[in-house]
């Protein structure tokens, strides 16, 4: 396999390791720390093994420089959260039980689950939800709203790498907000 080759699985493998980090810090079923913790050893124990190769071009030097730095920085993030955790300081995941990913009414007070994209019954029921609750109507319109649950389904999708996403209509701090989560299969 050539620099480049690993260059590339590795940039692949420190984001799956980030996505998988993520799905535990946010309680996702069936994923555990020590296997996040093997995958981040070896990508390490690579990246140092690929560093004392000789690489034939500055630019695969700045490449492999870039994903040392890239997979430090989320170590140590890794680390931090972990040890927050740990210690108790921060709150301990909630564990996702797999009923709870059913799709809901939108009149309920629980969450409503979206699949493929948003449905226009699903904005709907939302922004009367968001109506109902702030005693009157928002600052925006149905279709912003829609485009905007489409761009926040979107992101969540990205970042987590998880299909379904789980809207709600929550009060926090005396003001109606918006909340999604991801959903785990």
């Amino acid at each position: 396999m050539t620099p480049e080759q690993q260059m590339d699985r590795l940039e692949r493998e420190i984001r799956e390791v980030r996505i998988e980090f993520e799905r535990f810090c946010n309680g996702a079923p069936g994923v555990e720390l020590p296997e996040v913790e093997r995958r981040r050893a070896r990508i390490g124990a690579e990246l140092k093994a690929l560093r004392s190769s000789s690489l034939k071009s500055v630019e695969l030097g700045f490449r492999l420089a870039s994903l040392e730095t890239r997979f430090h920085s989320y170590s140590e993030l890794f680390g931090r959260r972990v040890r927050r955790l740990e210690e108790g300081l921060a709150p301990a995941p909630r564990r996702f039980a797999p009923e709870e990913a059913g799709a809901a009414d939108p009149r309920a007070e629980r969450d409503f689950v979206v699949g493929g994209t948003v449905s226009r019954e699903a904005v709907e029921a939302l922004y009367r939800r968001l109506e109902q609750q702030a005693g009157g109507r928002p600052r925006f319109d149905l279709a912003s709203f829609q485009s905007y649950l489409d761009r926040q389904l979107e992101s969540i999708r990205a970042r987590t790498g998880c299909e379904r996403v789980a809207f709600r209509i929550a009060e926090e701090d005396g003001k109606m907000k918006l909340k999604a989560r991801p959903v785990r299969a």
